[in-house]
């Protein structure tokens, strides 16, 4: 699972890194409206969670000894494709000094190869409908956009 290649290792989230990756998550302009990197306690319930459920994979990319990079892979079985599993990729995210290095990249491939060994049929992601930017690099990546998304907040 361990990932090393252009001094970046890509590794299981541990608790001691859900400051890092919630500050990940806060810096940029739809996550600084919705995250709260002051109240760290309902990510440590989440992180919990996360770490004890086998379809859920939150993994950090480290260089140099600090989190540089996350995202969440979930494993999701269903009936639809002929009983498929599908990966659903959430929580990219990558420290603003890293980006544009190809870690964006190297994490996505990563997740691809992981969901691919776990016999998954589909990766599929959602990215919110103003980030032009990142619709742009999972294109380049092989990503289609194929589906409209819907959400209904409780």
């Amino acid at each position: 699972m361990d990932s090393a290649t252009r001094g970046v290792t890509i590794r299981p989230a541990l608790a001691e890194d859900v400051p890092a990756i919630v500050a990940l998550l806060a810096d940029d302009v739809l996550g600084a409206t919705r995250e709260t990197p002051d109240d760290l306690a309902p990510y440590q319930n989440a992180f919990v969670a996360l770490d004890t459920d086998p379809h859920q994979l939150l993994v950090v990319a480290e260089r140099d000894g600090e989190v540089v990079g996350t995202l969440q892979l979930s494993f999701l079985v269903g009936l639809a494709r002929r009983g498929a599993t599908r990966a659903q990729v959430e929580g990219v995210r990558v420290r603003a000094d890293q980006r544009g290095s190809g870690l964006g990249e190297e994490l996505i491939t990563w997740a691809v190869e992981e969901a691919r060994a776990a016999g998954c049929q589909l990766v599929q992601l959602t990215s919110d409908r103003t980030r032009v930017d990142a619709h742009r690099f999972y294109e380049r990546l092989g990503f289609e956009a194929t589906h409209l998304g819907y959400k209904l907040s409780l």
